[in-house]
C-alpha cells in the first residue's frame, strides 16, 4: 500500500490540474490513511462521547481498522443512525447536533482527508471557513486590506444552512468531479443514515448532521458553486472601469487657487484650499466605475458593492434567486442586509465593519504636510459595543464585578488560568479592530471579578490580593503590569504558570490566536500510532491483540484514590490519556484485575 501522505499529494496535484477522480474509493482500503485519521481525532473532546452504539475510541486497534476495511471492499460498511443532541444558541434557541459512533467518525475522518486533499486546491480563494491555514482572522484582513472604497455592504445569511443542504444537489455536485459510484453511494448512505432521538429513529431527508466529521467539507464543496456564481457572473458584470472620472467642481476649485497664486492673494488660496479639501477629487457618482468583492465563512456572506443602491437590489435579488434555484436554499431575510458603509455598519464575524470618513485638514507629521487624505474610503473593524457588553456580564452583578462561586474550590492557579485563558481568548480575537482599547472596560470588570473571587476564598480583601499576585512582565509592546499565580515544581522543572492581563490593547494588524495557531505544522504520524504499530502491551509485553485503552481525562484517574491500579499510576507518570495492551490487559482494566506491569518491557520498548 502506497504512504498515506502519497496518495494525498496525488489527489492534491489532480485538484491542481482540474483531473477527475475516478477511482477514489478504492484508497478507502488503505490501513495507512486510517492510522493518519486515527491519529488526528483520538485526542478530540468527543473521541470519548458515545453515539448511539454507545462506541467509543476505547479499544481502537489494528485488527478493527482491517474489520472495517473488510466491509467496505465487499461494500457491507454502513452508517449508524447519529445521536442527535441539542446545544444551546445566541439567541435562545436550540442547535440540533449529531454524535457520530466512533466507526463513522474514523471513516468520516479518512473520506474527509480524500476529499480536502482534491478540493482544497479548487476552493475560492473567497472561502475562509473549515480550510487549512484560514480562519475569520484571514477573512477580516481581506476585507480591511483590499475592500477601500465600499458604498454599500450586503450582508447574506443562510437560513438553516447545515441542515438544508439538498441531498440530490449534493451528489450532482460531487459526481461532476468524482466518477466513482461506490464512493458516492457510500457519501449517499452517510447522508441517508438517519438520527436517534428519544431512541426513535428519524429520516434525514435533508442536510448533513452538524458534529459529523463530513459536514464542514460537504457544506464548503457545497457552497463551492455559490462562489463560482458570484466570481464568474456577479463580479464581472458588475466591475467595470480603471479608475473614477475626475470631479469638475474638484477641478474648478483646483484652477481658482491657480489664478489666486498668480495673483498674489494668499488670504483667497487658504479660503479655496479649506474649500478644496471639503470635496472629493473624483467623481463619485461616475457610472462607468463599479467595484463588487466577496468574502465567505461557512454560511456566513458579505458583499461590498460600489455603485448606486438600486444595483445593490438588484445583487441581492439575484443572488437569493440562485441560491433559491440552484442550491435549494434560502436567504434569512431578518439577517440579510443592505446597509451603507459610510453611514452604518456590517456586522459579520463578531466585528462591525464600516467606511472611515475624516473630513479635517491633514496635520504635519515629522515632515512636510501629506498631500492627500488616506483615511477617507479605508476600512474600518470595530469591536461591537453589545459584545462588550455580553462579554462582561457574567462577571457583574447589580452592575459592579462580583465573585464566581463556582471558583471557589479552586486553587488560585486554576482561578487565574481559567480567567487569563477566557480574557486572551476575547482579546486575541479582536486586536484587528481599530478600536480594541475598548476592551479596557472588559480587563478592568474581569480582574476586579478576579481579585474578588481571590478575596472571597482566602478570606482576605482584594487589595492584599493584588498586592500578593500582581508582577511585571515584559512584553513586544514594553512592560506591562499584570496578575501572575505560579505552581512550584521540582528543581529541574520549570514552575506552571498562569497569568491574566499583559495583552498591550492595540491594534494589530497581522494579529493571529496564538493561543490556538491554525498554520502549526502537525507531525506525520503521530506518537500514539507509532506505539500501536510497536505491537506489544506496555503493561505486560505481549504481542498478541493489541489495542489502546483511552480515558477522557487524565483529571478522572485521580478519583481511584491514592492507591491506584498499575495501570492508572502509568498512565498519570506518563501523562497520557491513552495506553497501548493486549487483549487481556485491556479486560482487566475494565473488570478491576490487577495487572502486573513488567517494567523492563516499558523501558526496552519506549526509551
Amino acid at each position: 500500500m502506497q504512504n498515506a501522505e502519497a496518495v494525498l499529494e496525488i489527489l492534491r496535484e489532480r485538484g491542481r490540474r482540474n483531473l477527475p477522480c475516478n477511482e477514489l474509493y478504492r484508497q478507502m482500503f488503505n490501513p495507512q490513511l486510517y492510522l493518519l485519521a486515527y491519529g488526528r481525532i483520538y485526542s478530540n473532546k468527543g473521541a470519548m462521547t458515545p453515539g448511539g452504539s454507545g462506541e467509543t475510541a476505547d479499544g481502537m486497534s489494528l485488527a478493527r481498522i482491517g474489520r472495517i476495511i473488510d466491509a467496505l471492499r465487499h461494500e457491507r460498511f454502513r452508517f449508524q443512525p447519529v445521536k442527535r443532541t441539542y446545544i444551546p444558541k445566541k439567541n435562545g434557541k436550540m442547535r440540533p447536533l449529531g454524535l457520530p459512533s466512533w466507526t463513522d467518525k474514523l471513516v468520516g475522518e479518512v473520506m474527509r482527508l480524500l476529499l480536502e486533499a482534491y478540493y482544497e486546491p479548487r476552493f475560492s480563494r473567497s472561502s475562509h471557513g473549515f480550510r487549512p491555514g484560514r480562519g475569520c482572522h484571514t477573512a477580516l484582513r481581506d476585507v480591511a486590506r483590499t475592500w477601500t472604497g465600499t458604498t454599500w455592504f450586503i450582508e447574506g445569511d443562510i437560513a438553516h444552512c447545515f441542515d438544508s443542504l439538498d441531498h440530490q444537489v449534493m451528489l450532482d455536485t460531487l459526481s461532476e468531479k468524482i466518477h466513482d459510484n461506490r464512493f458516492l453511494r457510500l457519501v449517499r448512505n452517510m447522508l441517508k443514515a438517519g438520527y436517534l432521538e428519544d431512541w426513535t429513529w428519524n429520516a434525514t431527508l435533508s442536510g448533513a448532521p452538524q458534529g459529523g466529521i463530513l459536514s464542514p467539507i460537504l457544506s464548503n464543496i457545497y457552497l463551492h458553486r455559490l462562489d463560482t456564481f458570484i466570481e464568474t457572473a456577479l463580479i464581472p458584470e458588475y466591475t467595470r472601469g480603471k479608475l473614477r472620472a475626475r470631479n469638475p467642481e474638484y477641478r474648478r476649485v483646483e484652477a481658482a487657487i491657480q489664478r489666486a497664486r498668480t495673483r498674489g492673494n494668499h488670504t483667497e488660496v487658504r479660503a479655496l484650499r479649506r474649500q478644496l479639501h471639503s470635496l472629493p477629487s473624483q467623481d463619485m457618482s461616475d457610472p462607468g466605475y463599479r467595484r463588487l468583492r466577496y468574502v465567505r465563512y461557512a454560511d456566513d456572506t458579505l458583499i461590498g458593492f460600489t455603485g448606486p443602491k438600486a444595483e445593490a437590489e438588484e445583487i441581492k435579488q439575484r443572488l437569493t434567486q440562485f441560491l433559491r434555484e440552484d442550491l435549494k436554499l434560502e436567504l434569512s431575510q431578518e439577517k440579510t442586509l443592505i446597509t451603507h458603509a459610510r453611514t452604518g455598519a456590517a456586522r459579520f464575524l463578531g466585528y462591525e465593519i464600516t467606511i472611515r470618513r475624516d473630513d479635517r485638514r491633514s496635520e504635519r507629521r515629522n515632515g512636510p504636510r501629506r498631500k492627500r487624505r488616506s483615511v477617507n474610503g479605508t476600512v474600518a473593524l470595530r469591536v461591537p459595543r453589545d459584545v462588550i457588553k455580553a462579554k462582561c456580564a457574567p462577571y457583574l452583578e447589580r452592575g459592579r464585578p462580583s465573585r464566581q462561586p463556582s471558583m471557589l474550590n479552586y486553587d488560585d492557579y486554576t482561578i487565574v488560568s481559567i480567567y487569563g485563558a477566557k480574557y486572551r481568548g476575547i482579546v486575541q480575537y479582536y486586536l484587528l479592530a481599530g478600536d480594541v482599547s475598548r476592551l479596557h472596560r472588559l480587563h478592568w470588570v474581569m480582574q476586579s471579578s478576579l481579585l474578588c473571587s481571590l478575596a472571597n476564598k482566602h478570606r482576605s480583601t482584594m487589595s492584599k490580593m493584588a498586592r500578593k499576585y500582581k508582577v511585571t512582565i515584559d512584553t513586544p509592546a514594553g512592560r506591562r503590569k499584570c496578575l501572575q499565580a505560579s505552581i512550584t515544581r521540582a528543581p529541574s522543572r520549570k514552575p506552571l504558570v498562569a497569568q491574566f492581563g499583559g495583552i498591550p490593547l492595540k491594534r494589530q494588524k497581522f494579529a493571529v490566536l496564538t493561543d490556538h495557531d491554525p498554520a502549526r505544522p502537525r507531525p506525520r504520524r503521530r506518537e500514539l500510532t507509532t506505539r500501536l504499530l510497536a505491537g506489544f502491551c506496555e503493561l505486560c509485553g505481549r504481542t498478541e491483540e493489541i489495542q489502546v485503552h483511552q480515558v477522557r481525562r487524565l483529571a478522572d484517574l485521580d478519583r481511584l484514590g491514592q492507591e491506584q491500579p498499575n495501570w492508572a499510576a502509568l498512565m498519570v507518570r506518563k501523562r497520557r490519556k491513552t495506553l497501548v495492551v493486549c487483549s487481556t490487559c485491556h479486560e482487566g482494566i475494565h473488570v478491576g484485575r490487577e495487572t502486573e506491569v513488567h517494567g523492563s518491557h516499558w523501558r526496552a520498548r519506549c526509551y
